[in-house]
């Protein structure tokens, strides 16, 4: 339990962060990191759902402006749980890919850090020194390889959550039944047909997550200090930002991850990233490139929160003498 540290000086408390014990293996950090990530996207799943039912809707559909209000009307018409469909996959999913994103990230970045500057900290785990452009190079890495693990499960989440629109009723679809479904119709390529996509979609979200991140840290807590509330309000505040300028991408990505479930021929009929942003151009002009900002970035804001304040919790572990 932590407890209150009271030092025997001029008035001063000073709370004690311990952690972790030091012999603590890095496959209790990894899990602890996949637990996180798990409740980073399960959390506010019906907010993702909700994301994904306005990027597919026709253009001639009528959207509700208040999640609030949409959220209600769906869970009255299909039941509280209709919005949590596809969760199994998150679940699935978000911890392996979390544990390599984060493993990834960190052996990159120290190998980097060893090879291009003077620091020789290759017995450590992580490196607490701040590279930029360092950390960046490490975060495409990390992102490659974290995406090629959760892309088939994005596809099968997707699948599932706007499956309603097409199946009504059907409250019974498991994981297992839909991807047996879709590569039985479609080949084992509908699972990375957008993994480009996502590539285009999640590199410049996280170079825009570490740059607004730092910018607004070095602002909020320019003494580099760990403190939670202010790694969370930073991460929050930057995952929003990204979240906005990056959903043209994510309404193209929804397009090919749901292509096979379309009632628009055209968007069947999208094969990649450039097909994909013509049928939606033709479909919708250049509001369906916005459909679904408002819950993307309601469900990003504190998911990306949860992983700032996550990961500077973990370098203050894994870090901590």
């Amino acid at each position: 339990m932590e407890q209150l540290r009271f030092i025997p000086t001029n008035d001063a408390i000073e709370i004690d962060y311990e952690s972790l014990p030091d012999d603590a293996s890095l496959a209790a950090h990894l899990c602890a990191g996949a637990f996180a990530g798990v409740m980073e996207h399960t959390v506010m799943f019906p907010i993702d759902s909700l994301k994904t039912r306005m990027q597919i809707a026709p253009s001639t559909t009528k959207l509700s402006k208040s999640i609030i209000s949409s959220i209600s009307k769906i869970s009255s018409s299909e039941g509280a749980y209709s919005l949590w469909r596809g969760v199994s996959s998150v679940v699935l999913g978000a911890g392996p890919a979390h544990a390599v994103y984060f493993s990834v990230f960190e052996a990159t970045k120290t190998l980097l850090v060893n090879r291009f500057t003077d620091s020789r900290n290759s017995n450590k785990i992580v490196t607490d020194e701040n590279h930029p452009l360092i950390a960046s190079g490490a975060g495409i890495a990390a992102t490659i390889a974290s995406d090629a693990l959760m892309t088939p499960f994005d596809v099968l989440k997707q699948r599932i959550q706007a499956s309603t629109q097409q199946h009504p009723g059907n409250n019974s679809i498991k994981l297992l039944k839909s991807a047996s479904e879709i590569y039985r119709k479609e080949g084992f390529s509908a699972f990375y047909i957008s993994y480009p996509t996502t590539l285009f979609t999640n590199i410049p979200f996280a170079a825009l997550n570490f740059g607004f991140y730092e910018y607004f840290s070095s602002i909020l807590n320019p003494g580099n200090t760990y403190n939670p509330y202010l790694h969370c309000v930073s991460g929050g505040i930057a995952g929003g930002i990204a979240a906005a300028l990056t959903n043209p991408f994510d309404c193209i990505k929804t397009a090919l991850q749901t292509r096979g479930i379309s009632t628009n021929p055209e968007m069947r009929a999208v094969t990649g990233f450039s097909s994909a942003a013509k049928a939606l151009l033709k479909e919708g002009g250049s509001k369906a490139f916005i459909r679904g900002l408002k819950p993307r970035i309601i469900f990003n804001v504190p998911s990306t929160a949860i992983s700032w304040t996550a990961y500077e919790m973990a370098k203050e572990l894994l870090l901590k003498n």
